[in-house]
């Protein structure tokens, strides 16, 4: 079974971005263009991991990473958050939240992926990571 990517974020082109790369490593993706839409798609779906962008309008996503980890259903769902926001407070906060890890935009995808594959391989083993090198 191929791991299951949630992607928020509401820049369209940063979502198409980040699938794109996904998609074509063998990842299957699920986009939210909001926090609120992440939190019903990380309960239906049960991703593998959530790539967060903290700032958006409404429910940010620091409130989303922290929501996910106190829901029974999510909490275990690893979160790697990316933020225009730069500075050791952003990834403060962001790992205070619960992220796993913290990338500031602009990223290379290249950079994104490899961090997915290590978050996926800490939780779930090697075996996880050889299903998207096929």
């Amino acid at each position: 079974m191929r791991p299951k990517i949630l992607v928020v974020d509401d820049e369209p082109d940063v979502v198409e971005l980040i699938t794109f790369n996904l998609r074509t490593r063998g990842y299957e993706t699920v986009t939210a263009s909001n926090g609120l839409e992440a939190l019903i798609k990380a309960r239906r779906f049960q991703p593998d991991l959530v790539v967060l962008d903290v700032m958006m309008d409404g429910l940010d996503g620091l409130s989303v990473c922290e929501i996910l980890h106190t829901q029974p259903a999510t909490k275990s769902i690893p979160v790697i958050m990316v933020t225009a926001a730069a500075g050791e407070i952003a990834r403060l906060n962001s790992l205070a939240a619960g992220a796993v890890d913290f990338l500031t935009k602009p990223f290379s995808p290249q950079e994104l992926v490899r961090r997915i594959g290590t978050a996926l391989e800490k939780i779930h083993g090697p075996a996880q990571i050889k299903a998207h090198e096929a």
